[in-house]
């Protein structure tokens, strides 16, 4: 009786060791998250106040749509470096066709399609011509911001206030910023499709054994160019809500942007070897990157410092996203 007590104790154990495991990074970064907010709400006298939260919530919205769908790309063990330069093109010529004269919810649309088509072609290079995402996206960055660049002729296009899309950046319900409200709903949604649906199933079979989900009848290069089409839609809807936001596109806009959410998913303890996903550490590593943006303007450093930051974070949570995921078997290639 004693040693089946001691077997069930043991398998007990076992059981929470391996839970922690798989959730160690996002644990880890859970507590940093609340270690942060403590920090900067006690050293910034302006940082705890419902203003500046609310603030938050907005200006890290476009951060963490992206992520979301971004998770799916890096799931697969691909990348998508063409997301910066998709918001700036977006915004960019959602004010230009805006100021020809274009209906607001054509041009809405209009744009929403462009993503999904700049995502199409990233997909359709990487999964069907096996050209690797790296090379694909890169290229794709370089094209975008160009056509950003010509387009706008290095200016910045302003936006018609008195139009109702400027609502969807500056807009709130119930005293919430509507930006904020998107991003909770698209990461809602994420979370659910990562994790309740085939699709979700598919996207981390794909990272850790493509070869055996292809033979087992699903459509591998379907759903790798699936990922792609999601990260451009994002990036799109990312550019539309920064764009009218400020009120204005500019072709600078979303520089540095796949920096940042490629270091919010990495640090929320998606693998980039792909094959192993959070959703729910993607969320918390998108609001990580944002309270210590927000807290360090609050403390009167300077922005350029921002990157550095997050420079180092990216560097540390790669180290430790390889370190984890090899101690308990994560990485399988």
């Amino acid at each position: 009786m004693t040693v089946t007590s001691q077997r069930v104790v043991t398998t007990r154990s076992a059981r929470a060791n391996a839970h922690i495991g798989r959730h160690a990074q996002t644990i880890a970064i859970a507590v940093v998250l609340v270690a942060l907010l403590i920090f900067f709400a006690f050293s910034a006298d302006r940082f705890a106040t419902a203003g500046n939260l609310l603030n938050l919530m907005r200006q890290i919205a476009p951060t963490l749509i992206v992520a979301t769908a971004m998770t799916f790309v890096i799931s697969t063990s691909g990348i998508d470096l063409s997301v910066g330069s998709t918001v700036a093109l977006s915004g960019s010529l959602l004010a230009i066709v805006l100021q020809h004269g274009w209906n607001p919810t054509v041009a809405l649309l209009a744009i929403l399609v462009l993503g999904a088509l700049i995502g199409f072609v990233n997909g359709w290079f990487s999964s069907y011509q096996n050209i690797p995402p790296f090379i694909v996206t890169l290229a794709m960055l370089s094209i975008m911001r160009g056509t950003a660049l010509r387009a706008t002729e290095g200016y910045s296009t302003p936006i018609d206030g008195d139009l109702w899309i400027v609502q969807i950046g500056q807009g709130r319900i119930a005293g919430v910023p509507v930006p904020a409200i998107l991003a909770v709903l698209v990461a809602l949604v994420g979370w659910l499709v990562l994790t309740r649906t085939p699709f979700g199933r598919y996207v981390i079979g794909l990272g850790s054994n493509g070869e055996s989900l292809r033979r087992t009848g699903v459509n591998t290069r379907k759903v790798g160019l699936t990922v792609y089409v999601l990260t451009g839609l994002a990036a799109a809807v990312a550019g539309v809500l920064i764009a009218t936001r400020l009120s204005s596109g500019s072709s600078n806009a979303g520089s540095g942007f796949e920096l940042e959410v490629i270091t919010a998913v990495v640090l929320g303890g998606t693998s980039l070897f792909g094959g192993r996903a959070s959703m729910l550490g993607t969320i918390l590593g998108a609001l990580t990157l944002g309270v210590i943006a927000n807290g360090l303007v609050l403390l009167h450093v300077s922005p350029f410092y921002v990157q550095i930051v997050q420079g180092g974070i990216l560097l540390l949570a790669i180290f430790s996203n390889s370190k984890v995921w090899a101690k308990f078997g994560a990485i399988r290639k």
